[in-house]
């Protein structure tokens, strides 16, 4: 008699739980908690949660943002009212570590948590200043070539990106190579209090529901976001990315999150707390929200976190 191993080549995989991991499409395996066969759907959509995670020592929205590590390993870094305080995330709890130089808000971060760039901010006057982070003292390095705030950065220590800002809803963008920054082609449209991350050379950039996509070279408009609003946490990649929270209104909030899988944009669950001006770092398979802008116009420390799971159906043997 025929076996699924003498065919396939290979045997079913036992697991305890459902897998989480981006590449597990198309798997065949036996869940032995739920005593049942399942199969990961190739393109299926996938179910994402938030919950409660650590809380920050310090309150604060507008911190930097962009590129901030990942779920495990977040970094927070300035943030209204102008902020030198730094924290970091250990996947449970929050610890407190060296200061920045230039305390500072609305700045762009490009970060894998350890090792960190905090660049430019202000509320007014805009700044300029670059400082890096070792992973325990902070330094001042070359200037960003035009001084802004509110907006974003992508990649890391060494190999950064930043684009958009204000004043003036710019659509410039410069690029670090660990040394200095070089102005490289414009967003293909002005924005400020802009979101988003990705890496050096293949960013992601979202506002309003305004979506463009960066290949090393120049910026392209792809699918644009189903509810537009401004200062949203945008976290993932070019082909699989989350966007959450928002406002289209200063002093507002909200809790939706949208999932982008590569070609459009889904509603998923939302977040339990309405802000806006949040951090947000990680995967769409496991990612952190964390402070904001409340609607009240207060300051919160709440972290959230997201983990997704694939699309799963169970195989009836009956």
């Amino acid at each position: 008699m025929a076996t699924y191993k003498s065919t396939k080549g290979f045997t079913v995989q036992v697991l305890a739980d459902d897998p989480t991991v981006e590449d597990a499409a198309g798997l065949l395996y036996f869940n032995t908690t739920d005593n049942e066969f399942k199969y990961v759907i190739p393109g299926g959509i996938a179910v994402g949660t938030w919950a409660a995670g650590g809380a920050m020592n310090t309150a604060r929205y507008a911190s930097g943002r962009g590129t901030t590590g990942t779920q495990t390993a977040a970094i927070a870094s300035a943030g209204n009212p102008n902020r030198a305080v730094v924290e970091q995330y250990n996947g449970s709890a929050w610890t407190e570590v060296a200061d920045i130089n230039t305390a500072r808000s609305r700045a762009a971060s490009c970060a894998t948590s350890y090792t960190a760039l905090v660049i430019a901010g202000g509320s007014p006057p805009t700044k300029a200043n670059t400082e890096s982070f070792d992973g325990s003292s902070w330094s001042e390095v070359n200037d960003l070539n035009s001084a802004r705030s509110a907006f974003v950065g992508a990649g890391t220590q060494t190999a950064g990106l930043v684009f958009g800002g204000d004043p003036g809803a710019v659509a410039l963008t410069e690029s670090w190579n660990g040394t200095s920054w070089t102005e490289v082609n414009d967003l293909n449209e002005g924005v400020g209090n802009n979101s988003g991350a990705g890496t050096q050379t293949a960013a992601f950039m979202v506002y309003n529901t305004q979506h463009e996509q960066w290949d090393g070279t120049s910026w392209t408009e792809v699918a644009e976001i189903n509810t537009g609003r401004y200062v949203v946490a945008g976290f993932g990649s070019q082909t699989s990315a989350l966007c959450c929270a928002g406002s289209s209104v200063p002093a507002a909030g909200t809790v939706f999150t949208e999932d982008w899988n590569g070609t459009s944009w889904t509603e998923v669950a939302d977040m339990a707390t309405a802000k806006n001006q949040l951090g947000g770092c990680g995967t769409t398979t496991a990612g952190i929200s964390f402070g904001g802008r409340l609607p009240n116009n207060a300051r919160t420390a709440t972290t959230e976190e997201w983990t997704q799971a694939h699309a799963i159906k169970t195989i009836d043997l009956s």
